[in-house]
Formats: structure tokens, sequence, C-alpha cells
């Protein structure tokens, strides 16, 4: 899709029954507005065990990119971008986190809980970083939570995206395979050098969780965006949907419909792409005569088209 202006938008819902609910008593006048006046475009039917998010696969299909779902290669562009030559090699992104031992499994906890400082990432990382070289991995830091590594190895290994993962049993979501076996036994090795490092014994003292593991996922070489380049993320709704705070969500919902939807409704060449957990929706502006587009205003004014039907079957 050539266009302009591209907006996408994850979590515009989620599988959560809580969800739902909070749903039902959202209003948000300006997408209705939309959904009435333009065109329905392009979806994604998904599932909730697909390795890369709707968003994802969204932003993937804008750019251009030819892989398939779980490699997808965002590393090497958040490398780019963190002043890394990434040159031809393949690359994966390692996130700092938090594993929650409960009784009956292990949760993936989400990594911005820990307020990793920077002193901290690059002592955890020079921790486990001769695990990573001994197998001839090369170790990049761009922040607190972006470690990175290259390897051929990593060229078209699926991995889930960790938006997928959080808050969930990481043992269902660990990356399977000849390919993967080298980066699961890393990960066990790096879970015992952790355990002991005096950062997390500091960190328990002042009462905030270990890093006790790291995260892979968008592996592959870089690949330049070739077509839609003026796509947007609107991530506004993510913080509070991955920590299931539905009140902050659906607050979040308003705000998004009220500022960024409000200043859309009438430019002539905008895509919003709506992403939930397992599909997403795209609507196109159209032009319109001045005639047809009173009348569309009509309709939306009185048919009062929902919004629910639509963002429910994301």
């Amino acid at each position: 899709m050539s266009t302009a202006l591209h907006l996408v938008i994850p979590f515009a819902h989620a599988s959560a029954e809580a969800c739902a609910h909070a749903l039902r008593d959202l209003r948000l006048p300006h997408l209705s507005a939309l959904a009435a006046r333009w065109l329905t475009a392009q979806r994604d039917e998904g599932d909730d065990f697909a390795l890369s998010m709707p968003h994802e696969r969204a932003l993937a299909r804008a750019w251009g990119w030819n892989t398939d779902t779980g490699a997808l290669p965002f590393a090497a562009m958040a490398a780019q971008a963190d002043g890394i030559d990434t040159g031809d090699l393949a690359w994966g992104l390692l996130t700092p986190n938090h594993w929650h031992v409960g009784r009956e499994h292990i949760t993936l906890l989400d990594p911005d809980s820990l307020h990793l400082s920077d002193f901290e990432s690059r002592g955890f990382l020079d921790a486990v970083r001769s695990l990573f070289e001994s197998e001839g991995l090369s170790v990049f830091y761009g922040a607190p939570l972006r470690w990175y590594v290259a390897h051929e190895s990593l060229r078209e290994l699926p991995c889930a995206a960790l938006d997928r993962v959080m808050g969930r049993n990481v043992d269902a979501w660990l990356p399977a395979g000849p390919a993967a076996r080298l980066i699961r036994r890393l990960q066990s090795e790096a879970q015992m050098l952790l355990y002991q490092n005096p950062l997390n014994d500091a960190r328990e003292a002042r009462g905030e969780r270990a890093v006790n593991s790291f995260w892979l996922s968008g592996c592959g070489r870089y690949q330049a965006p070739t077509h839609d380049t003026s796509v947007q993320l609107i991530d506004t709704l993510r913080a509070p949907a991955l920590q299931q705070d539905w009140a902050a969500w659906a607050a979040a919902w308003q705000a998004l419909d009220a500022e960024v939807l409000a200043s859309v409704r009438e430019r002539a060449e905008v895509t919003l792409t709506l992403c939930g957990e397992r599909s997403s929706q795209s609507l196109i502006a159209q032009r319109v005569s001045a005639l047809r587009s009173w009348g569309l205003s009509l309709r939306a004014r009185w048919q009062a088209p929902s919004v629910h039907s639509l963002l429910g079957t994301l």
C-alpha cells in the first residue's frame, strides 16, 4: 500500500475476556466515523499461537519484508537504529528479563518493570558475554533492555515475539529445532551465572526483581524497508494491555481516539491498521464527492456504526 500516512495500532483489542467487557462500554466516536466512511481493506487472520504479533506482521507487509512469521528481522533494524553496523550478519535481540517461578509454570514478566539502569544492564551483559563469544556469537550492547547477538545460525530462526510471551508460560514459547538447541543451552547457562551475580544481590536488597534470564526474538538479516516507509506505530495501548489493566486500556483508547484519530479524519491518504492479539484489519481513507461525504456523515450520525464488532474480531 502506497499512502501518505499509515498508522498501525497494536493491542486495539486483546483475547482476555476482561478486555471484551471493557470494550462494551468504550465509546470511540472518531473511529466510528472512520469505520463508516473509510474502505475496509486488507485483513490478516491469525490466532493466539502465531509467533509474530499481528502488528509485527502488518509492519513487515508495509515494509515489503519477505520472511515467514516468527522470523521477522526486527533485531537487525533495532541494532541499526542503535548505531550498530549490521553488515551481512544475522542478528537476534536479547532482552534481559525476570522469569517468575510459580507452582505450575515459569512466567516471563514485563522487562520494563525491572527499571534496569545502564550500569546494571552492562554489568549483566558482561557476566554472560563469554558464554556467547565462546560459541562464535558476537555480542553488542544497545540499551538497558536491548542486547544483540550476531551469528549465521540466527538467519532463519523462528522465535516468539516478546509481547507474545509476556505474562505467559515460557515453556510453550521456547524456540525449537536443531538451530535453537544452542540458544536454549546458553539460556540455561546464563541463568546460572545471573543467579550468582552480585548485581542481583543488590537489586533484591532494594526490593527489586532479579535479572535471571533473557528472551531471544526478531532474528534475521537486516532488510531495508522497500515499500511503505511512512508507517507509524502508535503503541499507547500496549502497556495497559500487557498489564491487563483494562480501565487504563479503555482510557488510553479514548485518548488515542480524541487525539490521533480525530487528526486524520479529514486527510485524503491514510491507512489505519488495527491489530489485536490474533488478527488485524486495515481501513483506507477514500476520496468522495461533497454530496457523498455529506451522506456518509449523516449515516455515521444516525446509524451510529459500532466499533465493537470491528475490534472484537481482532
